[in-house]
């Protein structure tokens, strides 16, 4: 397999892979083009390695600065915008974790919070809706502490500190 080849799949892949920490297939794509790329790019250039409409291009790029995924870089001299992928692979855990608690997990907690409030009857089905939204908000809540404690450290910490929990 070719350098070609091995980029190709591996950007088929990361895009197929993207959609599992809520984002879209192309989104995942420049943004895996842009980490295995050594300099910044255009997005001419990215549309021309994806294959993908500027309008595509333009939208996932804005998205992926929005992550925090990916940076603009102006060049003396040039009136196009580059882009770069930020590289530490530990950083883009944290940036996804955190954009991933803030889109998902954030709204649940808001919503349990405010159904907590519920003026419910004393019946069964009072009962076990209590119950049920008070578990999913313990479990939750567990989640969200592991989050935010994942982005607050460094990787040797938190990877020390997850070997513990394994063993």
């Amino acid at each position: 397999m070719d350098l070609q080849e091995a980029k190709y799949k591996f950007i088929q892949e990361w895009g197929v892979l993207g959609s599992s920490w809520g984002i879209n297939r192309a989104m995942a794509q420049i943004h895996a083009c842009l980490l295995l790329s050594p300099d910044s790019k255009t997005t001419d250039e990215v549309m021309e390695e994806l294959k993908i409409s500027r309008g595509n291009a333009n939208m996932n790029m804005r998205a992926l600065i929005d992550w925090g995924l990916v940076f603009k870089e102006f060049k003396p001299g040039e009136r196009k915008e580059y882009f770069y992928a930020e590289k530490d692979l530990w950083t883009v855990m944290k940036q996804i974790a955190k954009e991933r608690r803030k889109r998902e997990i954030v709204p649940i907690r808001d919503v349990l919070a405010e159904v907590s409030e519920a003026d419910l009857d004393n019946t069964a089905e009072g009962k076990e809706f209590k119950k049920v939204t008070k578990d999913i908000d313990s479990i939750i809540s567990k989640f969200d502490g592991l989050i935010e404690m994942a982005s607050k450290s460094d990787q040797n910490w938190f990877l020390k500190m997850l070997s513990k929990l394994v063993k």
